[in-house]
């Protein structure tokens, strides 16, 4: 926005909006500041009920919700649900999918494949009895019918052209002397009286309705509803911005009212608790931290401490009688052998009285 661009030049107004509009101002600035007090009243205890009791309130709610409903849901499509589905969808395709299509393969394919060679053979059968014997006698049928057809047409044509001769000079040619010379001018003498006649009924009822209704309504209108409507709009526009105005003073004026509870209530109430709390409490708490709590803890961890001990001691003299017990009843173990993994063991070396053949070993 600019600061140095000079403000819109306002324009100019009568002494009516004058008026009107310093007792409007103050007469909805009187009602309207206890309703902004009270809307900024409900807004803080909305916003502060919201925070401390319908957000908790609903997040439980919803915890609750899936605890009742969709956990239960869940396990049981996960545990039963599907379970059972996988185990009906094995016995179906162990009971119903293969031995369908076992007999799809062995019964129903050759059964299929046998009714289509009598099929091929019955259908080439009928082919030849059709190429041989039918279509001789449908051609002969068709050759007759042409010629039946074509006496028919020439028959239906002479009879035709007959009767729309007849049609022609009998009805035709008296109907459209009768429409030019007798209906035409009758119509049009009609026509002309009936334009003269809505002519003149539409002109007196015009003027009729135009002295009585129109004229009477835009005299009240020019010189009664019009100059009323003016007043009323300068009246209801004055409201308007008296309106605005007076919410956006109410508005200050509940920020300052607001502002001034906010300070007695923490003069009265916050600052107390913070002094009892930061000279009664807060030594009152490292008192007891530091005579109780931490010696306490000392303790609590030097017992732990030899407890631990203890049990490792204890757990140590465990291990070693039960190695001295088995030492007693099955002697010492034997040592393990050496190898030495690193080389493969050479064969024995062949001498002249052995042999490694399957045929010459002793």
């Amino acid at each position: 926005m600019d600061l140095d661009k000079p403000p819109a030049p306002q324009p100019p107004e009568g002494c009516l909006v004058v008026a009107v509009r310093l007792p409007v101002r103050i007469v909805v600035l009187v009602l309207v500041v206890p309703v902004r007090l009270v809307w900024d009243a409900l807004v803080v205890a909305a916003r502060f009920l919201h925070a401390t009791v319908l957000r908790p309130l609903g997040r439980a709610l919803l915890w609750v919700g899936r605890a009742l409903f969709v956990w239960p849901f869940v396990a049981l499509w996960r545990w039963v649900l599907v379970p059972v589905a996988q185990a009906l969808g094995w016995l179906g395709r162990v009971l119903v999918v293969t031995p369908l299509s076992w007999v799809y393969v062995h019964v129903l394919t050759p059964l299929g494949h046998a009714f289509r060679w009598a099929a091929l053979g019955v259908g080439a059968g009928l082919a030849w009895v059709g190429a041989h014997l039918l279509a001789p006698v449908g051609r002969g049928l068709a050759w007759l019918a042409r010629g039946v057809g074509a006496l028919l047409a020439a028959a239906g044509l002479g009879v035709y052209a007959g009767a729309a001769w007849l049609v022609r000079y009998l009805v035709v040619v008296p109907a459209l002397w009768l429409y030019a010379w007798v209906l035409t001018p009758v119509g049009r003498a009609l026509t002309w009286l009936a334009d003269a006649l809505v002519t003149g009924v539409g002109a007196v009822l015009y003027w009729t309705l135009r002295i009585l209704f129109v004229l009477p309504a835009l005299a009240l209108w020019r010189w009664v509803l019009a100059p009323v409507g003016r007043v009323l709009a300068v009246v209801g526009r004055e409201v308007a911005d008296a309106l605005g105005h007076a919410w956006r003073i109410a508005g200050r004026i509940s920020r300052v009212v607001g502002r001034a509870l906010g300070t007695l209530f923490r003069w009265i109430f916050v600052e107390p608790a913070r002094w009892v709390y930061r000279t009664v409490l807060t030594p009152v708490g490292h008192l007891v931290r530091d005579a109780v709590l931490r010696p306490a803890a000392q303790a609590a961890r030097e017992v732990r401490r030899v407890t631990r001990q203890t049990l490792a001691t204890a757990r140590d003299t465990l291990r070693e009688t039960r190695r001295d017990l088995r030492r007693a009843l099955f002697g010492d173990p034997r040592p393990p052998v050496a190898v030495d993994r690193r080389e493969p063991q050479q064969p024995d070396p062949r001498t002249l009285g052995g042999s490694t053949t399957v045929l010459t070993k002793d």
